[in-house]
């Protein structure tokens, strides 16, 4: 939930100043002008993000030389000559004097559909590859599937480290859970230091920002002040280290005898573990083990990042007993209101532990600090 909702509801439900509001949440004044304008404007359509593509594009391709390039294309097609990006760009020299660029023509060829995208062919050079400089900048974490014997489905949880690819944990559970990720992770943190940063896909249990809320591996990562990355949906390339070594572990575990238990599979990581920190020389590094090159340089720390605040907006119905739930950190908690509140209907101005409930008519009826070392709220 963002914080533009909050501040909305801020000023326009519960009926505070544009400058309270300001001060209470720490943004401009101007901003929470401009936002109430769009509100007033457009509703829910003020809280989308907005493009900051610019208006005109001078250097844009003209409809000229796009036509002129679609000719060419046509013309050197028809008499079966090669009709790629670089010949019509020699072509459009010889009779105009300039062309645009090669990567210009073949964007023009394939938005007017005579480039037909082929990913198996996309040529090495391509790739976007990129390394952390320390080790703990980064530890990429992904889990992966491995089928029993007896043919129940286990989920391995994969640490690695991204500079020296160092296996910084394997553990495998029958479901990842968002809490057994922070037992995993902060198994890792004691054997081998705070890392910088973590990178991990869009998966629930490593992150919730398109669900709402914070689950317990992004309050366990804020505490320590380490930065959350996550990929983009649907491109598991951004993760392409700890992907690439699901492959090869599950390719040692191929050979392997089939076993029935979880306890003996762990067994099995942990060999295999043992082997490809300290034995396994890695192609990617020079051939050099990964508990050498993770040794070869000092460790990265956790920088003075400052976590942003935590803001949502919950709509929701005070119950029959007068209480309502709020989940924090992936824990229900329980906040007393009073039998006399039962049946009315609420917002909740949430940031982080801080929370206000006002009727939807703008009352407030209860600030709180939530406490998350106890169920039940009754401050």
């Amino acid at each position: 939930m963002s914080m533009a909702r909050v501040v909305v509801a801020a000023v326009l439900v519960e009926g505070r100043s544009k400058s309270e509001v300001a001060r209470e949440y720490r943004v401009a004044r101007s901003w929470v002008y401009e936002l109430l304008s769009r509100f007033e404007a457009e509703g829910e359509a003020a809280f989308e993000p907005r493009s900051r593509r610019p208006l005109t594009s001078p250097s844009r391709t003209s409809d000229e030389v796009e036509d002129a390039i679609v000719w060419w294309r046509k013309h050197l097609d028809g008499q079966g000559l090669d009709a790629g990006a670089e010949t019509i760009a020699h072509h459009l020299r010889v009779e105009r004097g300039t062309a645009p660029g090669v990567s210009t023509i073949w964007k023009v060829l394939s938005r007017r559909g005579f480039v037909t995208p082929q990913p198996r062919k996309r040529p090495k050079s391509s790739l976007i590859r990129f390394e952390s400089d320390q080790p703990n900048e980064t530890w990429q974490i992904d889990f992966t599937h491995v089928r029993l014997r007896n043919g129940r489905d286990v989920e391995v949880l994969n640490i690695l480290d991204d500079h020296s690819r160092l296996l910084i944990a394997s553990r495998a559970h029958y479901v990842t859970t968002s809490p057994a990720v922070v037992d995993v992770f902060r198994s890792a943190c004691n054997n081998y230091g705070v890392p910088a940063s973590v990178l991990t896909d869009n998966g629930a249990v490593f992150t919730t920002r398109y669900q709402g809320g914070r689950n317990a591996f992004q309050s366990e990562l804020a505490s320590l002040k380490i930065r959350a990355k996550n990929s983009r949906p649907y491109h598991p390339q951004t993760c392409g280290k700890v992907e690439r070594f699901h492959l090869t572990l599950k390719k040692w575990l191929a050979k392997q005898a089939r076993v029935t238990s979880i306890g003996a599979l762990q067994a099995q990581l942990d060999m295999f573990a043992d082997y490809y920190n300290t034995i396994r020389p890695h192609r990617s590094l020079s051939r050099r083990t990964p508990v050498h090159a993770y040794a070869a340089r000092p460790k990265a720390t956790p920088g003075n990042t400052v976590i942003p605040d935590h803001f949502r907006l919950r709509n929701d119905v005070i119950d029959e007993h007068g209480k309502l739930t709020l989940r924090h950190n992936g824990v229900l908690h329980h906040i007393g209101m009073g039998r006399r509140h039962a049946g009315t209907p609420i917002r909740m101005l949430i940031r982080d532990t801080d929370i206000r409930i006002i009727t939807t008519d703008g009352e407030l009826l209860k600030t709180l600090a939530l406490d998350t070392t106890i169920n039940y709220q009754i401050q």
